[in-house]
């Protein structure tokens, strides 16, 4: 019996599959890459999503596929399996369309209740009425501003904030460890906070040209702490070396949000250490790439 289904994104099964087993989870299989387990589901990290209620339905054919998801709720999103497609596709026909617009950051989350499914075999759906994230797939899309940043790697910024729902308002002091070229600095800016850049290198002038940005070229981690409602950092650093950074900054900082990248092999150890610090959030973003986002509200 399938209890439970954890969602990987592309490419980083491994890291799921491993902090599953030191959770006690047991895969008994894989498919696509949902990992599907035995047991009751529980947190985990690396899953862009989690469903948390399973159930097989039987479905000899494409109608009494659609009408068995239909008699359980209306709205539905589809996972695909490594086999199947043309089913999928012809049973997905069938049920009301889940119109997932891009969100307009910094809009909330929507609130609608969303099922997923994928097909186990071509007369057999997975089906989970509820699952952890509210997105399909577990991936917000976002209206993408082209021209402004000077990276994508803001979309990893609203992501996470869009997740916890929480983001700087107007006025909020944030520091932005890493910030070049600016990225992030250009979304808290945008946001109306008053941001301090700190990074060796400059900030894209366009960035720099925004109201509230100010530039220290040093070292984030020669910085001395000093009160901020936010810490933001995308250093890029060994995750012990950013957790000493996160527990300087304690009791300064009033909120903190830090991508923590892992080089290499996952260390499960130093995520284990981030996600115990009380209040902390640890999870994984579609934007983000091996990697883990932290989060810490006060």
């Amino acid at each position: 019996m399938i209890r439970a289904a954890y969602l990987a994104d592309e490419g980083l099964e491994q890291p799921l599959a491993e902090e599953l087993a030191r959770s006690g989870r047991s895969i008994a299989s894989w498919h696509g890459r949902l990992a599907l387990s035995p047991e009751p589901p529980a947190p985990a990290s690396w899953a862009l999503d989690i469903w948390d209620a399973p159930r097989e339905i039987e479905a000899p054919s494409v109608k009494l596929a659609a009408d068995g998801l239909r008699a359980i709720q209306r709205n539905w999103s589809y996972v695909p399996g490594p086999a199947h497609h043309r089913r999928a596709a012809l049973i997905e026909d069938r049920l009301p369309p889940v119109r997932a617009r891009p969100l307009a950051f910094p809009e909330p989350a929507p609130t609608g209740h969303l099922g997923a499914w994928t097909l186990l075999g071509p007369e057999t759906i997975l089906a989970s009425p509820t699952k952890s994230s509210p997105f399909p797939g577990g991936a917000p899309r976002f209206v993408e501003d082209r021209e402004g940043p000077p990276s994508r790697a803001y979309l990893k910024l609203w992501e996470g904030l869009t997740r916890i729902g929480r983001h700087p308002g107007l006025g909020e002091t944030c520091f932005d460890l890493g910030a070049s070229p600016g990225g992030w600095t250009w979304a808290l800016a945008g946001l109306g906070a008053q941001v301090t850049a700190v990074d060796k290198a400059p900030l894209d002038p366009r960035v720099m040209a925004m109201p509230g940005v100010a530039l220290r070229q040093e070292s984030a981690f020669g910085l001395a702490p000093e009160k901020v409602d936010w810490l933001f950092s995308d250093v890029i650093c060994y995750p012990k070396r950013l957790l000493g950074l996160v527990q300087r900054w304690q009791g300064f900082a009033t909120n903190f949000f830090c991508s923590i990248k892992f080089q290499g092999e996952t260390d499960h150890d130093i995520a284990a250490e981030f996600a115990a610090i009380p209040g902390a959030m640890v999870f994984h973003s579609a934007h983000n790439k091996h990697e883990l986002t932290f989060v810490l509200l006060g």
